[in-house]
Order: C-alpha cells, then sequence, then structure tokens
C-alpha cells in the first residue's frame, strides 16, 4: 500500500497536506469527489504503480485532510491540487477526476493546458447541478443540515452502486465520507452547485477519455453526452453493469480501459 505524506512543510495550508504517492514514471493524478479521499484509490495505485507515478491527493476537508476546512468554489478545490503539484516539482501529468473531482480536474485542464498531458473524466460532467441527479443539490443540502454526516453518506453513498449499501467498496466510500465535517460537505454542495464548465469544454485540446457506468443516478446521459461532444480529442468507454463508482464495482474492467488509452502516450 502506499504511504502518506501527511505533513508538507513547504505546502502552504490551503493546499492538501495527505495524500497517498506510489510507483515510478509519468505521473498520473487521481482526484477524488465529495466527501471522498485518496484511499478510494488504492487498489488502482497498486495497479498503475507499476508503470506510473501515482499521486491521489485527499482535498481539503476530505480524508487526511478533513481537519481543514473546504472550499465552496471548484476553482480553490482546483488551484489547492496544483499547488500541491507545484510543491512536489510535478511540472506534466496525466489528470483524472471523479465526479466532483472531475470537475475540479476540468477546472485544472482550462487554468494549466499545457501541463495536462492526457485528461480523463469519469462519473462527471460539465455542469455542477447535475441535470436529472437522483435529487436536486438543494435536497441533498437541506437533508445533511438535518441528518448529518455520517446518514448522508450512507444515504447518498448507496446511489453510487447498482447494489446499494451490498455494493462493493460501499463500505469504504461510508467510512471516508464520515471524516467529513457537515461544513465542509456543505462547502462543496455549494462548490458544484456554481460551477459551470460548459463553455471552456472548446478549449481543452488535450487526449481526453470520457468513462462513464451505465447505471450511475448522479450524471447521467447528457452530461456524458456533452463531454463526448463537447470535447475536441476524446474517446468514450461505458462500464456495463455499474453504477456512480465502476472503479470499485469492476475494477478489472475499468482498468483494463484506463490502461489502454494511457497506453495510446
Amino acid at each position: 500500500m502506499a504511504a502518506r505524506s501527511d505533513a508538507l512543510s513547504a505546502v502552504p495550508m490551503a493546499v492538501p497536506q495527505s495524500y497517498r504517492r506510489a510507483g515510478s514514471g509519468p505521473v498520473l493524478v487521481l482526484v477524488h469527489g465529495y466527501l471522498g479521499g485518496a484511499d478510494q484509490w488504492q487498489d488502482m495505485i497498486a495497479h498503475f504503480a507499476a508503470d506510473f507515478d501515482v499521486i491521489a491527493p485527499d482535498l481539503p476537508g476530505c480524508g487526511g485532510n478533513a481537519g481543514l476546512q473546504g472550499p465552496d468554489r471548484i476553482a480553490d478545490f482546483a488551484t489547492s491540487v496544483l499547488a500541491l503539484l507545484d510543491a512536489l516539482d510535478v511540472t506534466e501529468f496525466t489528470l483524472l477526476g471523479h465526479s466532483m473531482g472531475g470537475m475540479i480536474a476540468q477546472e485544472m485542464a482550462r487554468l494549466v493546458p499545457e501541463r495536462v498531458t492526457r485528461l480523463v473524466l469519469y462519473g462527471t460532467g460539465p455542469l455542477g447541478l447535475m441535470p436529472n441527479r437522483f435529487e436536486p443539490i438543494e435536497t441533498s443540502r437541506e437533508r445533511l443540515r438535518a441528518d448529518g454526516v455520517e446518514r448522508t453518506i450512507a444515504r447518498i453513498g448507496a446511489t453510487w452502486f447498482r447494489h446499494g449499501t451490498a455494493g462493493q467498496g460501499f463500505d469504504l466510500v461510508a467510512s471516508l465520507g464520515r471524516q467529513a465535517s457537515t461544513a465542509t460537505a456543505l462547502a462543496a454542495l455549494d462548490a458544484m452547485a456554481h460551477w459551470d464548465g460548459r463553455a471552456a469544454l472548446a478549449e481543452l485540446g488535450m487526449p481526453a477519455l470520457v468513462i462513464w457506468g451505465d447505471g450511475d443516478r448522479s450524471y447521467r446521459w447528457p452530461q456524458v453526452q456533452a463531454l463526448w461532444e463537447g470535447l475536441a480529442d476524446v474517446r468514450l468507454a461505458v462500464v456495463p453493469g455499474t453504477a456512480h463508482a465502476a472503479h470499485l464495482e469492476k475494477p478489472a474492467l475499468f482498468n483494463m480501459l484506463l490502461a489502454d488509452f494511457l497506453s495510446e502516450a
């Protein structure tokens, strides 16, 4: 299992202080989504570390960074991850973002397109309000205030798996989500609600891969279609029989699809 770094004295407090890193070679950056953490990538890190220098940050307010207050804007998440990569002397990298992390990845690619050699947008879309999501963000906000983080991540996390709470990986997702504060969870919902990346899609000219589980209830097909049609150099991979957490539900198939795209380089 990859070692975690929990104290980077040269990194500003706004930057993730906790991350996983393993392997050597071209850099592959993995950005998790709402109430996630670097630990959700542990199997992928082990798989790809043979050929890549894999870096998976805990976003501010999440996972090993749960002691930090999370931002309420996607751009602030993006600049935070970029600052971490700067502190690690990473200049070029393949970038994968999942869910809210896909919004962060799009923002990072817009800010520093010359540094992102390849872009993977997984279970995400270009509009933070997420049309046709299993419930409106405002409903999630109200229920989060009423129920707290632990019950919220259990309820929302169950929708990320085809088999709900029995899904492979659900317990991991729930344990990561419980680490975040209510303030961080609310701020992240605000960050998504205020973000719209549709106008920037045409600017993202690097080779891109869009990965989507065919049963995803958070990001429906119109969101995925917008990425597929809006990006200049894009491939589309649909993972059958999965929902929002395809990399946990069918890891072998997910890794094969990602490896095929990375092999093009």
